[in-house]
């Protein structure tokens, strides 16, 4: 999980309320390069972005990862839902929002071995 955000307290009420649903690795972006270079190190499963960031856009930054990898499911968590475009069809979420949205919104985008390995690990062994 890419998480690109400026704003450290949103970047990590969007980490608790994705690890309530059981994700377990992030990473987290300032800027447009930094997310792009973390993306390119570790492709992430599931990307969420803020459309302001201290340099460069969410957007933009989504825009040059799909370039590079094509496509990821991704959500963006911004107070400018307008300034989205392009949005790729991505869910999009405007702030404030809740755990709860941002935890149907995961589930909505994250792929179907994503939400199955949370499964099987919350589960335990069998």
């Amino acid at each position: 999980m890419l998480i690109i955000e400026d704003e450290p307290r949103i970047a990590l009420m969007i980490q608790d309320a994705l690890e309530e649903v059981g994700a377990t690795s992030f990473s987290f972006a300032l800027t447009e390069n930094e997310a792009v270079q973390m993306a390119e190190v570790q492709r992430p499963a599931v990307i969420s972005a803020d459309v302001q960031l201290l340099e460069g856009t969410g957007p933009a930054a989504v825009e040059r990862i799909y370039a590079a990898l094509g496509r990821i499911p991704a959500m963006f968590v911004t107070g400018n839902p307008d300034m989205c475009e392009p949005s790729y069809g991505c869910e999009i979420l405007e702030k404030p929002v809740t755990l709860h949205q941002i935890q149907a919104a995961f589930e909505r985008i994250a792929p179907a071995e994503v939400l199955q390995a949370i499964f099987k690990a919350a589960s335990g062994p069998a």
